[in-house]
């Protein structure tokens, strides 16, 4: 090594010992001793924190009911929030309390500092407080919910934020809490501390300053690997882009030690493999527009500037605390999760005959996101992801991008959530509303003219849109609840990002010997996309008119006409059968055997009779095809089945358990299930899990286009007839004409 290079180490390895020392001293700070609000100071405390986590302080809108907060809007002083519906997220001075409630207890008290808070939210009040509270009313007592570690132990603790009595709750047999935003960035500098790991990046020709690291989660293989909380870090060189992603140092990986900081193994295999070049992955537009033809390619696409304008504004209102949403129709409360995303609460909608809100869902979200990679070698076998779980889907949210993510005159909703210290920050424009209206139609009907009836009626389809995005790691996912006028509720999932590809030697396909396998597709020189899967879980607690509901599978089958009958040999039966139990309704989906999946009311039904209810409408069915024994899908068992229905019960949220990180897949939706508990005609919740198999293409690099998928919970039988029949048409006279500005 040359003086340089042993200057530049020295330096490096003394600042990543000063900054892990900082992180682990002054991240945890005490409980004020007077209670007043404790609020994070990013500059100070966090370095992972940004402007836009500030707790600002500005005066609160006085308005209770709140119009779109774009961009431009004033950033909401948060401090001053008050809970204004039972299902409102905490505030920030409830988290204040909560956390000075917890830190006072023992055996927390004796060393405060030591107490790290994993997750810090609401405990939703019982769906009855709920439904029996009226707006203005007194509202059902508040508590939080805690998940925390204590000097290597965990604990899940209820908190009356009233009373300040501090429960504990049961825990897990396996696994350990969601990392916090401090484990993933502390652990990502860990291996700087190690010269043998500083000397391996010089020798691979990479300057430490360019080294970009993830926080990659284990997985679980085993006895060897329980008794402590471990990350695997893998490192990229960024010389030269931004999208280090394309540049990995392959075979490379560091098992760190998350509470001690300690570098416990390196495994270094990849060598001789070359780091894939920097030239053509940038995807930032004004580099791509810089470089080479850009200009010229982004003007020969002759795309031209487009928005949706509202001339009399949105229809949607947000109501009180900025969680209550009402749209034609329509009412729900929404919030942001710090797990979860966000969350869609007691979905109601008015009935066009008779006037009263009827119940839809109580309560729907992401309840589990599980990412296995399909490459079986020492660098890439435990990438088999649990994304909400393992990494906190709404820790991962970034704020929105006005205009791009979001069209014009969307409102936007920040998330509030807790610091590994129970201190709260925000994440500003987590969320979106908006109205969309993308040319389609709602319905339709022209006469033909042989009847003689000029009749040409057609309405617009205008939806409401609520809407998030997670970028964990390369991945970004962006979640719509997407709310329609006939009263269905279309949930979609858009993936995109940058793809997770390894290093290899080869640079041309000619090149990989005919009995090697690649595990996926070259994508550049020395650059290939593994092959993998995304299956995503939703938590669906439908309440048909009520909680006590039914799960029917209508079978469709093929049914032969006895001979003489008729003209027709065969036509298409329906059957239903009604679940008794949760093993009835676990439903692998197939394509030669069809079926409609039905919610119904048995208690309520229509004038004609028959059963009100909703229907689950499946898409992206893609399903497992790992083994049932291999260590990833048994902590994902979830996904063995598309469909799930089990018993309401609130200890059972987290498809992939409450601790998963490192579980080993004794708490999830399968084994819950396996009690086979009684279904019928009770409050149940049905979980549905879209799959996508991701065989990547040269399309793909060096970011990749959005692919969506929605599936829907559409009303069957639930009104007497179509709701949207009073929805007006557009007419000329309320639409403004746009002139481009550019144009005489």
């Amino acid at each position: 090594m040359d003086s340089t290079s042993f200057f530049r180490f020295l330096f490096l390895s003394l600042a990543v010992f000063a900054l892990l020392l900082f992180t682990r001293t002054c991240l945890h700070l005490l409980a004020p001793a007077d209670g007043k609000l404790d609020l994070l100071d990013c500059t100070s405390s966090y370095f992972w924190c940004t402007s836009k986590n500030r707790i600002q302080s500005m005066q609160p809108a006085s308005s209770s009911v709140t119009r779109p907060k774009t961009s431009s809007s004033p950033v909401r002083d948060h401090s001053s929030d008050v809970p204004s519906h039972p299902l409102d997220p905490l505030t920030v001075r409830e988290m204040t309390v909560a956390r000075s409630m917890v830190l006072s207890q023992t055996p927390f008290s004796n060393a405060p500092s030591a107490v790290i808070f994993h997750s810090l939210a609401l405990a939703e009040p019982d769906k009855s407080a709920v439904e029996a509270w009226s707006i203005g009313g007194p509202s059902p007592a508040r508590r939080a919910s805690v998940v925390a570690r204590f000097r290597g132990e965990p604990f899940a603790l209820s908190v009356d934020l009233d009373s300040g009595a501090v429960t504990a709750l049961p825990v897990p047999p396996s696994g350990y809490p969601t990392m916090t935003v401090d484990d993933m960035t502390t652990s990502s500098v860990a291996p700087l501390s190690s010269s043998a790991f500083n000397r391996t990046i010089i020798a691979r020709g990479v300057r430490l300053s360019d080294l970009a690291c993830l926080p990659l989660s284990p997985g679980w293989y085993g006895a060897a690997e329980e008794g402590r909380r471990v990350v695997k870090v893998q490192c990229y060189t960024a010389e030269g882009t931004a999208n280090f992603y394309m540049r990995p140092i392959e075979g490379l990986t560091v098992l760190v030690d998350i509470d001690t900081m300690e570098v416990v193994e390196i495994s270094d295999k990849g060598r001789s493999i070359p780091i894939p070049k920097a030239e053509g992955t940038e995807y930032r537009y004004e580099a791509v527009a810089a470089a080479g033809r850009g200009k010229d390619a982004v003007a020969a696409l002759g795309l031209k500037p487009i928005s949706l304008e509202q001339p009399a504004g949105p229809s949607f209102e947000v109501d009180g605390g900025g969680h209550l949403v009402r749209w034609a129709g329509w009412e729900f409360h929404l919030k942001a999760d710090s797990r979860a995303g966000v969350v869609v609460s007691r979905a109601r909608i008015r009935d066009p005959e008779s006037g009263e809100w009827r119940g839809v869902m109580s309560r729907g979200y992401v309840s589990e996101l599980f990412v296995p990679y399909m490459d079986p070698t020492e660098a890439w076998y435990f990438k088999t992801y649990m994304d909400a779980g393992e990494y906190g889907f709404g820790l991962q949210a970034m704020p929105l991008v006005p205009l791009n993510d979001c069209p014009r005159n969307a409102h936007y909703m920040d998330g509030v959530f807790a610091a590994a210290d129970g201190r709260p920050f925000v994440r500003e424009n987590m969320v979106c509303l908006f109205e969309s209206y993308a040319g389609d139609i709602a319905w339709r009907h022209s006469e033909s003219p042989i009847t003689g009836m000029d009749i040409r009626e057609a309405r617009p389809k205008v939806t409401l849109v609520a809407r998030m995005a997670a970028s964990v790691a390369n991945y970004d996912y962006i979640i719509d609840w997407e709310f329609q006028t006939d009263g269905l509720i279309r949930v979609k999932v858009g993936l995109s990002g940058i793809l997770m590809a390894r290093g290899t030697e080869y640079s041309h396909l000619n090149q990989i010997p005919q009995n090697e396998e690649s595990y996926g597709t070259m994508l550049a020189e020395n650059l290939v996309g593994v092959i993998h899967d995304h299956f995503v879980t939703f938590y669906l607690d439908m309440d048909i008119d009520g909680a006590n509901n039914s799960f029917v599978k209508v079978d469709m089958t093929r049914q032969s006409t006895k001979e003489g009958e008729s003209p027709r040999k065969s036509y298409l039966k329906a059957t239903r059968r009604v679940a008794k139990t949760e093993k009835d309704a676990q439903i692998k989906l197939n394509l030669y055997r069809p079926a409609e999946f039905h919610v119904i009311n048995p208690s309520k039904t229509t004038k004609v009779g028959n059963p009100v209810g909703y229907k689950v409408v499946a898409a992206a069915t893609a399903a497992s095809l790992l083994d049932l024994d291999d260590p990833p899908q048994r902590r994902g068992a979830f996904t063995n089945n598309q469909i799930w229905v089990t018993p309401f019960n609130k200890s059972e949220e987290w498809a992939g358990g409450l601790f998963v990180y490192q579980s080993q897949g004794d708490d999830t939706l399968a084994t819950w299930s396996e009690r086979d508990r009684p279904i019928e005609n009770k409050d149940i919740v049905v979980w549905y899990t879209m799959g996508f198999h991701h065989i990547p293409c040269q399309e793909d690099f060096p970011i990749m286009p959005t692919v969506s998928a929605s599936f829907d919970l559409k009303p069957v039988n639930f009104f007497e007839r179509n709701p949207i029949l009073l929805a007006p048409p557009n007419f000329e006279k309320d639409l403004p004409v746009c002139m481009a500005a550019a144009e005489e």
